[in-house]
């Protein structure tokens, strides 16, 4: 058979024409995409970092230790002051972004993301970090590379099945290029973003996280983040000790996300105006950091220390209210960045805490052990991800010896975490005050988030005869509220006004209908 007879060139185009091939190649893409973006985001870290106190040194506290105090506080209350000028006049909405906004679009907008909000966001929190602040820098990764993938799928037309698919991608790339992990990339993206693992999107998101970490591990070298001396279990009776670390884990995990947004409140109730809230913070941090320098940036030096043992009780128990103090004030005041450095350096102070204290009344495994697993547990509990981030220590640490006692003080943490919050996340919590209830069943999740700005509108109604009023909504009700106040009016359609009550289209009861119908055939798309 010759190469260009009908036969073979019509089974090669329909090949070509193939969602799994279109989805392998943009997979790869992604990888390449995101995992650059990440890359620059880290060098974009190291760069701010240099200029605030003229050095790189991932280990910002030995860097801290060798300079001035005044310096030392200078760095994060300067830094702050520019975050805040950066996100008031350059940033869409004026606030940092994260995870939070891209499990958002998942659920609202079918996957639907601006690139350029992306990049604009990981500037802020790149400036953030460079200066000392006390939060993470692999949210923000998320969040870019979501938006990157995202932005691609626009381009491209792509219906929100795919689209969706496609966001996920992006969020296993970043967090793979980010931690050097690339099995937990691609679950963490399944268990906290998309919320699913079908096949049809998993092996799309697992050629992203390969892809991303070979380009990663190319820029930066191919090793953990924390080498650890070698770790055992001592005995199987430590498991008891094990439930108990994660049920502490979980009280502080709520520690954590309460007090970020207790600071926020604070921070309105004290009325201090949104571009000086930075500083303020930034201020505070550097007061801690004269003393424990150890609070600022992402806070690896203190996890890497206390995983093989070098601190003692007497510095961890205050290391840990510091720690938790900083992050706080730092995410609550807006300055930009993640949750996810934070819990995993605070789970390491609080295990290793624990597992010195142990050690006073019984024979039991090295502190660092009980630090790895306060790692897996208290970042389960504030990220909602067992699964995910248990995997994440382990490609961090390279060490697997202890993970059966991870996963329980994990399960542990993040159930204890769920009955006393109510949410499942940390990020499920932010969308909750936004108005967006993941908790809900996705029928009706559908109808509360869908806005009828996001249908298509039909010329608007004339009015009935007999001079009958209208029934109106507006753009920004949703679809939930639409449905309602059609089924209380007993009409056959909607007019849509705008804010000064004019009439701008219309939403017939079959238009409606089809909405229902489309969104919730959307949101199954993907699976």
């Amino acid at each position: 058979m010759q190469l260009n007879s009908p036969g073979v060139l019509f089974r090669l185009r329909r090949l070509l024409r193939t969602q799994s091939l279109v989805l392998g190649a943009l997979a790869v893409g992604i990888g390449l995409l995101v995992g650059a973006g990440t890359v620059a985001f880290r060098e974009a870290i190291d760069l701010v970092q240099t200029l605030f106190y003229g050095g790189d040194d991932l280990y910002l506290a030995r860097l801290a230790r060798s300079l001035p105090g005044w310096l030392v506080v200078l760095g994060p209350t300067a830094g702050g002051l520019l975050v805040g000028l950066y996100y008031a006049k350059v940033m869409p909405g004026g606030k940092p972004q994260g995870v939070a906004q891209v499990i958002g679009a998942v659920a609202r907008t079918g996957g639907r993301m601006r690139a350029g909000d992306g990049v604009l966001a990981a500037c802020g929190s790149a400036l953030s970090l460079g200066c000392g602040a006390s939060v993470g820098r692999e949210g923000p990764a998320v969040h870019l590379g979501a938006a990157l993938a995202a932005g691609l799928a626009g381009r491209l037309r792509l219906g929100p099945g795919l689209a969706r698919t496609v966001l996920g991608c992006g969020v296993a790339a970043a967090v793979a290029a980010s931690f050097n992990a690339p099995i937990a990339g691609a679950l963490f993206a399944g268990e906290v973003v998309i919320g699913h693992y079908a096949l049809s999107a998993f092996a799309p998101i697992v050629v992203s996280s390969v892809v991303a970490t070979v380009l990663s591990r190319g820029w930066f070298g191919d090793f953990p983040a924390f080498i650890l001396p070698h770790l055992t279990l001592a005995s199987a009776w430590e498991f008891p000790a094990f439930v108990v670390l994660g049920g502490l884990c979980g009280l502080v995990a709520v520690a954590f996300m309460r007090g970020v947004f207790l600071a926020g409140g604070l921070a309105s109730a004290l009325r201090l105006p949104v571009v000086l809230r930075p500083m303020v913070a930034g201020a505070l941090v550097g007061l801690l950091a004269l003393v424990l320098p150890e609070v600022l940036g992402v806070g690896y030096e203190a996890t890497d220390q206390v995983l093989k043992g070098a601190y003692h009780l007497d510095l961890l128990l205050p290391l840990i209210l510091a720690k938790l103090a900083a992050s706080v004030i730092c995410l609550g005041f807006g300055f930009g960045g993640g949750v996810f450095s934070p819990s995993l350096t605070l789970g390491a102070l609080v295990g290793g805490a624990f597992g010195l204290a142990i050690a006073l009344v019984a024979p039991v495994s090295a502190s660092g052990a009980y630090a790895l697993i306060g790692m897996g547990a208290l970042s389960a509990a504030v990220l909602g991800a067992p699964i995910s981030t248990t995997l994440i220590v382990f490609e961090l640490t390279g060490d697997y010896a202890l993970s059966v006692g991870t996963m329980v003080a994990a399960v542990v943490a993040g159930a204890l975490s769920r009955q006393i919050c109510g949410h499942l996340s940390f990020f499920r919590w932010q969308l909750a005050k936004q108005g967006i209830d993941l908790e809900v069943p996705k029928a009706e999740g559908v109808l509360r988030v869908l806005r009828i700005g996001d249908l298509t509108w039909s010329a608007p109604p004339q009015r009935p005869a007999g001079g009958a009023a209208l029934v109106s909504v507006t753009a920004e009700e949703t679809l939930a509220v639409a449905l309602a106040r059609l089924r209380q009016s007993g009409a056959e359609g909607l007019v849509v006004v705008d804010d000064q009550g004019r009439p701008i289209g219309g939403l017939r009861e079959t238009d409606l209908a089809w909405a229902c119908v489309r969104a919730l055939d959307e949101a199954e798309g993907d699976r």
